[in-house]
């Protein structure tokens, strides 16, 4: 589990949520959103905006259970120009009460650990991948920061190997095989970043570590790409990316990831 320092999420959340704003400035609000089926640019901003003070509350009130809706402050999502000061106070207000509990406070979480800095890397990365949709629906420039984008490939094979989730999502069982590999390779790794990953699909689970290895099948590419594409914001027909080996395997994988 390869997660950065506290202060670094608190720090990302603030400014993922300002480049979040600056790819929504100027759009219309009512343009489809491609990569979320059904959703429009002002629905996305107000998915983000409410996640954030949603995760601020359970972490502001120490709640020990799950948190409804209509117990988080400013919930709702205003139109027109003041979206983007509420995406913007929501993100700080959120930042600060991140670092006054730390990572360790104890906090109703969906997943493990059931602490305050679950919320901090969820947050982050979930905006940093709606920030994509965002960037695909308004035709922008879309770039993750390194690690960031790292740390999102972890978090979501963490999420779809865990055994509480296989339990609940059947489909997260169809991934598993009788030792058949994906390999995952970013072609443009910072110095010091190991950014690829092997993933194993054996018959009782599915396990996954950063290295290089061969695969049964390879997705090559810059990692901001390599990000988009496991995360299905990117066909792997796209010139941007490049599929090596047994592709069936690769679209089976990313069809049980699709939730």
């Amino acid at each position: 589990m390869a997660w950065l320092e506290h202060e670094a999420y608190c720090t990302a959340i603030v400014e993922e949520t300002a480049r979040l704003r600056d790819t929504l400035r100027g759009s219309d609000p009512g343009a489809k959103v491609p990569t979320c089926p059904g959703w429009t640019l002002h629905e996305l901003a107000a998915h983000v905006g409410q996640a954030h003070r949603w995760a601020e509350t359970i972490v502001g009130t120490r709640a020990e259970k799950y948190l409804p809706e209509n117990q988080v402050p400013d919930y709702e999502a205003p139109s027109g120009a003041g979206l983007d000061g509420w995406l913007a106070e929501g993100a700080e207000r959120f930042a600060a009460t991140l670092r006054e509990a730390g990572p360790e406070l104890p906090v109703w979480t969906w997943a493990r650990p059931q602490q305050a800095g679950f919320w901090a890397r969820r947050m982050v990365l979930e905006t940093l991948v709606h920030r994509a949709d965002a960037a695909l629906a308004t035709w922008s420039d879309y770039h993750a920061p390194a690690e960031l984008a790292a740390d999102a490939i972890d978090e979501w094979l963490e999420i779809v190997t865990d055994p509480f989730a296989v339990e609940q999502t059947p489909e997260l069982a169809e991934l598993r095989g009788h030792g058949q590999t994906l390999h995952l390779h970013a072609t443009d790794s910072p110095d010091g970043l190991v950014a690829e990953w092997v993933i194993e699909r054996g018959p009782e689970s599915v396990t996954w570590r950063r290295e290089h290895a061969k695969g049964d099948v390879a997705l090559r590419a810059p990692l901001t790409d390599l990000l988009l594409a496991f995360y299905r914001r990117l066909p792997l027909d796209s010139e941007r990316v490049q599929v090596l080996g047994d592709r069936e395997l690769l679209d089976h994988w990313l069809a049980r990831t699709a939730f």
